[in-house]
């Protein structure tokens, strides 16, 4: 039988591990094994997932350029050029992460949201999938894509809520609403209408199925700054089933 459980409490960022840590964060990417072992759980996921939502975002504005940061292994950049016809150049601050989009046929460079090496105007697009929880200065990051995007261009940006997989961080105590505010789903909006004219949230919620404990202690063992409580993850039999939840922010900058 799935298990489930509520969320708890408890938790947090106590332990000073913080996810825009500049130093975490490059040490987390400097390979891709635990972005590609966190993103193995939602292989299975059907339906209107929260990446297709972002795609469909993009696709609705026809864009000619389209500016992706944190593109990770370039997934996302290269299906956009390759369906839509669309030039895409993508960003990330790892260069192993940059190397991998560009065996995709991605144009891929390193560089910093905080500081694009574009000029003003230049893409009537920009996406920002599950990266903006981990930019130091999220405000001049956003400033920085808000240049960089045409009067009347796109901002698709996609981020996890407080509550993404609470039943599984409930096993190991760990509160996420506790945490500090940063581009979460219930947090990011303030943080967008400084930059941009109309920001429309999408959420998607979807039921991730974990087989077993082990499942579970290994995907809390990929996690970005909470790998330390793999190991209190407690014994259970049977699969355990935990909620999904993500939203796709849909922002368009003033025109003029």
């Amino acid at each position: 039988m799935t298990r489930t459980s509520p969320a708890g409490t408890g938790g947090g960022e106590d332990d000073g591990v913080r996810l825009d840590d500049p130093d975490l964060v490059r040490c987390e990417y400097e390979t891709e094994n635990g972005l590609s072992a966190r993103w193995s759980v939602y292989r299975e996921l059907t339906g209107l997932t929260a990446p297709e939502v972002a795609f469909r975002a993009v696709e609705e504005v026809s864009p000619d350029r389209m500016l992706e940061v944190g593109c990770g292994w370039g997934d996302f950049s290269a299906r956009v050029a390759a369906e839509l016809g669309v030039s895409v150049v993508a960003v990330d601050l790892s260069p192993r992460m940059v190397e991998l989009a560009r065996e995709r046929g991605v144009d891929a460079r390193v560089g910093d949201v905080q500081a694009l090496p574009f000029a003003d105007a230049e893409f009537d697009c920009a996406a920002a999938n599950w990266m903006l929880y981990h930019v130091p200065d999220l405000d001049r990051g956003l400033a920085e894509l808000a240049r960089v995007l045409r009067p009347g261009a796109r901002l698709v940006a996609a981020t996890n809520g407080l509550q993404h997989l609470g039943e599984l961080w409930a096993l190991v105590g760990r509160d996420r609403a506790a945490e500090p505010v940063r581009f979460f789903a219930e947090t990011a909006e303030p943080f967008l209408r400084r930059h941009f004219e109309t920001v429309e949230p999408r959420p998607v919620e979807k039921t991730v199925v974990f087989p077993d404990a082990a499942a579970v202690r290994h995907y809390i063992a990929s996690s970005v700054a909470h790998k330390h409580l793999a190991d209190t993850v407690p014994a259970f039999d049977g699969a355990f089933a935990t909620t999904s939840r993500q939203t796709v922010f849909v922002c368009e900058k003033t025109r003029g």
